[in-house]
């Protein structure tokens, strides 16, 4: 029998989606409900309020990283224990990786969980056109069913009257409810996107005013029904062959503080069913790296937020220099690169030295440099592969590499990045020994392969 599900989508950016979907999901376990919620898309920030709200770790579902096979059986085990799951979309539902396909859309996660659809749709300023377009949501793709709308940013009680009248008279999914304008707190944000959350940012009772704002016009229990509509998912989506594990475990330090929380949860919990035990440090706070390390996990989050603070903290840079000086491995990821580097220089020209292995420094800038999804062939055998592998991740950064031109003392590119919208493979991803860095946030699931050769590197001892 598979759980009950229901997918939180939207007809584009900015209408609400994560409001209603965090509001839904408060409102839901106060009524006692255990849910496990997921995020549609490579989002790393979205996923922090889910987590909050449910008291669950927020799983991603990218089909463009991970494949069907992989989304499903993450689903399956996932919801085994929970009463309902929510799936938060990623930007319009059939918006994806590709113009031309659903690859990596909110309709294809949808289709792959045979799950119903509440299309989130902002109404300032729309009646009757709300039928037109909500007609062409549900006719779009026969395979995904749009059970319901829910209208936000919405004027009076006569606007919504009209609204579901336009719904009902063109035989239409039902306008389950309407939100009006600012009813939602505001969430923090900042230049990648909300605030990572936690108590601080997202408070009980903040969490409370979101599902009050929901329950006060849109009936939560009608969204669980239709939730519970949701056929059950055939028994053979619902297992990949089990894992294999390491022949020797490794301890890892992971990187986990305010400056660096990008992680996939499940990229985490694959490691460790390979054998790796994972202890986390700050390099913000702590002196010197955990003792018997046998490799450091570097990965994304706000190192230029905390630059200062990094910097100042030089028993840490200092600790890391010497394990990567005696054959240590590292990996780094986006944030993670920016740490390695020799400095990181602010938009306003202010510069703050870093732990300097890399061979070159990065620069903020004020306009995003890289956002979208990024196919990597290794070109040389690093920490994530053998030469000729294939892995597949996502960049979002507004930081950009400052003579990086010709790597130097024995460093090498070895990535070759493909993007959607470079007609040409980029050269990236820098190695030298056990070090590799690059600006790709990779997922394991990508390729079968790649968590147990990860572990399996970062414990061949030179």
């Amino acid at each position: 029998m598979s759980c009950p599900r229901i997918v939180i989508a939207a007809t584009g950016s900015g209408v609400g989606k994560t409001s209603v979907t965090l509001a839904l999901v408060r409102a839901l376990t106060r009524r006692g409900r255990r849910v496990q919620t997921f995020k549609v898309g490579p989002d790393f920030l979205d996923p922090t309020h889910l987590a909050v709200a449910s008291g669950r770790p927020c799983y991603n579902l990218d089909g463009w990283m991970c494949g069907q096979a992989y989304v499903q059986d993450l689903f399956f085990r996932k919801t085994l224990d929970a009463d309902i799951a929510v799936i938060e979309g990623v930007m319009g539902l059939f918006d994806g990786a590709s113009p031309d396909t659903s690859e990596g859309s909110t309709a294809e996660i949808a289709r792959w969980l045979d799950a119903p659809v509440l299309l989130v749709a902002g109404v300032h300023g729309v009646a009757r056109s709300l039928a037109a377009t909500v007609k062409g949501f549900a006719a779009f793709d026969p395979e995904v069913r749009v059970a319901g709308v829910i209208a936000n940013h919405c004027g009076t009680e006569r606007h919504a009257e009209w609204l579901s009248a336009a719904l009902a008279s063109s035989s239409l999914p039902p306008l389950l409810g309407a939100i009006p304008r600012g009813a939602f707190p505001k969430l923090p944000s900042r230049h990648l996107g909300l605030v990572t959350a936690d108590r601080a940012h997202l408070s009980p009772e903040t969490l409370d005013a979101f599902a009050d704002a929901l329950d006060r016009h849109v009936p939560a229990d009608a969204v669980m029904t239709l939730a519970q509509a949701a056929p059950a998912l055939p028994s053979n989506t619902q297992h990949l062959p089990p894992t294999t594990f390491a022949a020797s475990p490794v301890t890892l330090a992971i990187a986990r503080d305010k400056a660096f929380h990008f992680y996939y949860p499940d990229n985490i919990e694959v490691l460790e069913n390979h054998g790796a035990r994972l202890i986390p440090f700050s390099p913000l706070a702590d002196p010197a790296l955990p003792e018997g390390v046998d490799g450091i996990y570097l990965g994304g989050g706000y190192p230029e937020e905390y630059a200062a603070e990094l910097s100042r903290n030089t028993a840490m840079l200092d600790a890391l220099r010497r394990f990567a000086a005696h054959g240590g491995a590292v990996y780094a990821e986006c944030g993670g690169l920016m740490y390695l580097s020799q400095e990181i220089e602010m938009a306003g020209g202010e510069r703050h030295p870093m732990v300097g292995i890399l061979p070159f420094r990065t620069r903020m800038g004020s306009k995003r440099k890289a956002l979208g999804y990024v196919e990597v062939t290794l070109t040389a055998d690093t920490l994530l592969g053998r030469r000729g592998d294939v892995v597949r991740g996502h960049e979002f950064h507004y930081s950009e590499l400052v003579d990086a031109e010709s790597p130097n003392d024995g460093w090498q590119t070895v990535y070759e990045s493909r993007y959607r919208r470079e007609p040409t493979p980029v050269r990236d991803g820098f190695r030298r020994g056990r070090v590799l860095a690059g600006y790709a946030h990779v997922h394991w699931a990508s390729h079968p392969s790649a968590a147990g050769w990860f572990i399996k590197q970062m414990g061949n001892h030179t």
